[in-house]
């Protein structure tokens, strides 16, 4: 395959991999939206949408792996497509995170329970924030970029310890009402980690530009890291 021909099917796949983090980011903000406003109808639309992201995921793998196997790609061009991989990988898992969140405010039902949703909505918000410019330094290859992005996850851990508090307070104040918090705290957990799986691609950028794989300085925690409701 010349040249020309594998700079442009790579750039295809790159396309489809914004696509699936903008399914992602999309999933993500719906859940927490859907928990705003105790909607269970919007709820259960996600795991259909996560469906759709678990779909384009292994479309992309499988072009990947085509392509390493019938052009056997060099260096850099190995670099980009292996990073993918580990991308796409990052971005299923995200997918996860959302529909747990709408697996929540299934079960949450109409229970009255106070919920620091602003809190909440901040930390989800800016947890997209952060995937967006990282994938936007995946594609540009910006290894300084990337390498800055991890540092806004202080303030999505500044946000999880607020929710975190409010919460426990909850539970000292109605101690009936534990069972319920704790799906809250899992929200607050997803979300968390959403952010801290960002740090990863951002390690994939700087390992296409540099071809160094570096552990990037974040908080993340891969114990119990994600709830099977």
């Amino acid at each position: 395959m010349p040249r020309e021909s594998l700079t442009k099917h790579i750039s295809q796949i790159q396309d489809e991999v914004l696509l699936l983090g903008s399914m992602v980011e999309q999933a993500m903000l719906m859940a927490v939206d859907s928990l705003k406003h105790r909607d269970r109808v919007a709820a259960r639309a996600i795991p259909r949408a996560d469906q759709q992201i678990n779909e384009k995921r292994f479309a992309i793998e499988n072009a990947i792996l085509i392509l390493i196997a019938t052009q056997q790609p060099m260096a850099h061009d190995l670099r980009i497509l292996t990073a993918m991989l580990e991308v796409i990988t990052e971005l299923e898992r995200m997918g996860d995170y959302a529909k747990g969140i709408a697996k929540v405010v299934i079960r949450l039902d109409d229970v009255d329970i106070p919920i620091p949703i602003r809190d909440i909505e901040q930390m989800a918000e800016r947890a997209v924030s952060m995937l967006h410019k990282a994938l936007t330094a995946f594609i540009a290859e910006d290894a300084s970029l990337a390498s800055a992005i991890p540092t806004e996850d202080d303030e999505v851990d500044r946000l999880y310890t607020q929710v975190y508090h409010f919460i426990v307070q909850s539970m000292i104040a109605n101690p009936a009402s534990i069972d319920h918090a704790n799906l809250l705290m899992w929200v607050a957990h997803n979300i968390e980690r959403m952010a801290d799986r960002v740090t990863n691609i951002c390690e994939r950028t700087v390992f296409i530009a540099t071809g160094e794989l570096l552990e990037i300085d974040s908080s993340d925690d891969e114990t119990d890291d994600n709830l099977d409701y």
